[in-house]
């Protein structure tokens, strides 16, 4: 239902009657460095973990203690739609995540002993969603309660991590008030009673802890709760101008100015734009007007979401994300109300667009997020995406930050790599250095860019320093898509960095991932391939020079399952004086 205080700013994706956004495309050459920033202080991880051990103490207790409220000032509507699987499962007595089954009645809530990212989804409650998705209320409701008594017995009177953590604890305060009749329906006063202490309990520790937080999407959520709390728990008033307040400053600091989030990863940026719709549904519900600054926001980081969208709706895989459904995408958008284009060069969040006939190219044109802002940042910088319609052509593996049943540990690592994204791989390094704890090494701190415009199809000219320290070349991509999108050159060129020492004749390799439903034929002089969609087009590829040669690969999909595909390689050589491989994609039938 279209609600006027919720006035949608643009049009819909597509629309020729849209507005344009502000992506006019900066002409010329643009330096995009890295932050110096590599993860937290010393300083920063001893404070951090003094606040932790804070909770226990009686002093945090009495911090949470105050006036409880008897009931909620109104639901807000959750206009996104679970998964039914998962709800499915809820149903049937186990929650299901990411191919990882666990059983409900024999679960500690104490000490769930399941991955991280599953314990997550249990704290947080977003699990309500799934299950509203496939029960009515009469269904679903002793499920929800049998679950939440549980969780309140083991966590309700002494906060802890994850269960506390001031993300879970944020989703968990905009899910527990969407799906309010499915944990409020019982005539048990005392269980009532003990939910609505929780529940304000909750929004207390968020006063005291949503800034301490990490910057970017975590700190965005533990603001939303506030948000949302102060205007569903009776009293809240001062707590609204806090809270708001706290928010305003949480997505100007969580998003750059094109709005792209600071983690560069689209499955955050999905995750923010849910989060500042569920907000605004919270306005809704109790008929205010929605703060300028959400509108604003929503109107910035729904442009550059879709900006990463392939013919087919999906996300690409970029920064550890999968192909993200396109219906999560489309349903996420639709509850945001904004309706506009997507935005075709993301300056500060590093993705450049190009988008002519029917395909689409994305190019990663940044180097990796720092450290403290993502914990399956990507050594891809350079990398491109393709897709041809609603089919899909050339990928990037994608899913390291998915880790579940399909994705382990070590795989989701080698998923980070520079090798498991289209783009080239010099002396089988990463461009940008993966080291033993998770975190990025050196490698890529600066990218240079050059995009234009031309009256016969569009120019990105990027190089990279990735290589320059530890082998003493510049990786340089130049790509040229032609108008109507049924041809794109390439050509990586690999040059000896000024006022370095000469560097030493080192093997290369290029690399195109394929989508699934791509069959590649090699062509008998081993210098090209025939490319068949499944229930699409042809493409041709072509190199000038080393050898082209089929290998195995995967791709992620949106869930974390793997599925087996192939990948073109290009076998080349850098030499000390320079050198560099041509190829072409080319649309033929």
């Amino acid at each position: 239902m279209n609600d006027p205080r919720r006035t949608p700013p643009h049009s819909v994706p597509g629309d020729a009657d849209a507005p344009p956004v502000d992506d006019g495309i900066e002409q010329g050459k643009r330096l995009i460095r890295l932050a110096d920033d590599k993860g937290l202080s010393l300083a920063e991880r001893i404070a951090n973990h003094f606040y932790l051990l804070s909770w226990k103490t009686p002093i945090h207790s009495r911090r949470l203690k105050g006036k409880y409220p008897l009931k909620l000032l109104a639901v807000p509507e959750d206009e996104i739609a679970g998964d039914e699987r998962a709800g499915r499962a809820i149903r049937a007595g186990y929650f299901l995540f990411r191919g990882t089954k666990q059983p409900i009645d024999g679960l500690d809530f104490a000490r769930l002993g399941v991955a991280p990212a599953f314990a997550d989804y249990i704290h947080s409650f977003r699990w309500l969603r799934d299950l509203a998705s496939v029960a009515t209320r009469e269904q679903a409701a002793p499920i929800a309660e049998a679950i939440l008594r549980k969780w309140l017995e083991a966590h309700a009177s002494l906060p802890s991590e994850p269960a506390w953590r001031a993300d879970n604890a944020g989703w968990r305060l905009l899910f527990w008030t969407a799906h309010a009749p499915l944990i409020l329906s019982s005539s048990d006063l005392i269980y009532r009673s003990l939910v609505l202490t929780c529940i304000a309990r909750t929004a207390r520790h968020l006063d005291r802890g949503a800034d301490k937080v990490a910057v970017g999407l975590p700190r965005l959520i533990a603001w939303g709760g506030v948000v949302a709390a102060s205007m569903l728990i009776p009293g809240g008033a001062a707590r609204k101008l806090f809270g708001e307040a706290g928010l305003r400053r949480s997505i100007d600091g969580s998003f750059h100015g094109d709005g792209g989030i600071i983690s560069r990863s689209p499955l955050a940026q999905l995750e923010g734009v849910m989060l500042l719709s569920m907000v605004t549904a919270v306005y809704d519900a109790r008929r205010e007007q929605v703060p300028a600054f959400l509108h604003e926001g929503l109107a910035r980081t729904v442009p550059a979401l879709l900006g990463l969208t392939h013919g087919d709706g999906g996300l690409g895989c970029w920064q550890g994300a999968g192909a993200i459904d396109p219906g999560q995408v489309q349903a996420i958008v639709r509850a945001s109300r904004v309706r506009t284009r997507p935005l075709r060069q993301a300056r500060d969040w590093g993705y450049q667009r190009i988008a002519a006939g029917s395909t689409v190219l994305q190019i990663d044109a940044a180097p990796p997020p720092v450290a403290r802002l993502a914990e399956a940042s990507c050594a891809s910088t350079g990398a491109i995406e393709v897709s041809d319609g609603s089919h899909r052509l050339i990928v990037n593996c994608g899913g390291a930050a998915l880790e579940g049943a399909w994705i382990p540990r070590g795989l989701a690592q080698g998923l980070r790599t520079t090798a498991a994204h289209s783009t080239l791989v010099l002396n089988d390094c990463n461009s940008t250095a993966l080291l033993p704890d998770g975190t990025l090494g050196r490698g890529v701190t600066e990218v240079e860019l050059n995009r234009q415009e031309l009256e016969h199809g569009s120019r990105v000219d990027l190089s990279h320093d990735g290589y320059v320290k530890r082998m003493g070349y510049v990786h340089r991509r130049l790509l040229l898509m032609s108008g109507d999108g049924k041809e794109i050159r390439g050509e990586d060129m690999l040059t000896p960095a000024v006022r370095r020492r000469k560097p030493a004749q080192l093997p290369v390799l290029l690399r195109f991932h394929l989508a699934p439903g791509v069959e590649p034929t090699l062509t008998a002089d081993n210098q090209g391939a025939l490319l068949r969609i499944d229930l699409g087009a042809l493409w041709q590829f072509r190199t000038g020079t080393g050898v082209l040669t089929i290998e195995e690969s995967l791709w992620v999909d949106g869930e974390g399952r793997p599925h087996p595909t192939r990948q073109l390689v290009v076998t080349g050589e850098a030499l000390p004086g320079g050198s560099s491989i041509g190829w072409l994609l080319k649309r033929v039938g």
